[in-house]
């Protein structure tokens, strides 16, 4: 994929995030099932960075989970972070720390943030489809793999909207946004997205997605130096509108 083509998708998800950030954030005020199990299941004592962060309802529950250490939320969106910074003021304490930083994971630098940390887990629960270009999604596993501690996890989450014939309805063409399919890689799909707030007119967003299968994910960790160590499918009504995977470092 061309620089431009990359260029315009970041665009068009920067866009939807910075204008419907704050309605956004509204509807995933609760984390979801996957995430919860995670949280039960996998999560440990440590030092944990969250990739594509969001409005903080994670780390307000990783906080009242008991677990001990650092959550680091990271995030390219001012809007859901200045969210996040709200619902999870005074949460930290001595045995457990909130942090939360701003970077783009599509700036070939992000980890340089980090380059004095090493954490014991890394997780990116709804981020990693938002990420255009297999060459960047696969930087992004190198990078992840770099910053975890020999054995450390990665956690991830990708959505899986094909499940779902709500979702599927709302796919809409390229020439909407003015490009052709044939700029595209496999499976990038256009959504539309719908907010209406009581006594006004609905309003609409667009964001990009593409749209992962479960050998594709497994592929890009273990050329980046991870083993599968667990995958499922979770959330909505038919518990499969998320594909996750638990990943170790080699």
């Amino acid at each position: 994929m061309n620089e431009e083509i990359i260029q315009k998708l970041l665009g068009i998800n920067q866009q939807f995030y910075e204008e419907f950030g704050s309605a956004f954030s509204a509807t995933r005020q609760r984390i979801q099932p996957g995430v919860r199990r995670f949280l039960s299941e996998l999560a440990t004592d440590g030092d944990w960075l969250d990739l594509g962060c969001g409005s903080g309802a994670l780390g307000c529950e990783w906080q009242k989970s008991g677990l001990r250490g650092s959550y680091t939320g990271l995030d390219f969106s001012e809007t859901l972070l200045t969210e996040a910074l709200r619902v999870t003021a005074g949460l930290s304490g001595a045995e457990f720390q909130i942090d939360y930083l701003q970077a783009d994971l599509l700036d070939p630098e992000w980890d340089r943030l980090f380059s004095q940390r090493k954490f014991d887990g890394i997780c990116a629960f709804a981020a990693l489809h938002h990420i255009p270009d297999s060459r960047i999604r696969s930087r992004i596993f190198e990078k992840v793999n770099s910053l975890l501690k020999p054995g450390g996890t990665f956690v991830y989450s990708v959505w899986q909207f094909q499940n779902s014939e709500k979702l599927m309805s709302r796919v809409l063409p390229w020439e909407t946004v003015g490009l052709q399919a044939a700029d595209l890689e496999p499976r990038d799909t256009l959504l539309d997205w719908r907010f209406t707030l009581p006594g006004e007119p609905e309003k609409t967003g667009q964001r990009y997605v593409h749209l992962f299968e479960a050998e594709e994910l497994s592929d890009l960790a273990a050329q980046a130096g991870f083993r599968i160590v667990d995958t499922f499918f979770s959330d909505g009504k038919s518990e499969n509108l998320a594909l996750y995977q638990v990943a170790k470092k080699n």
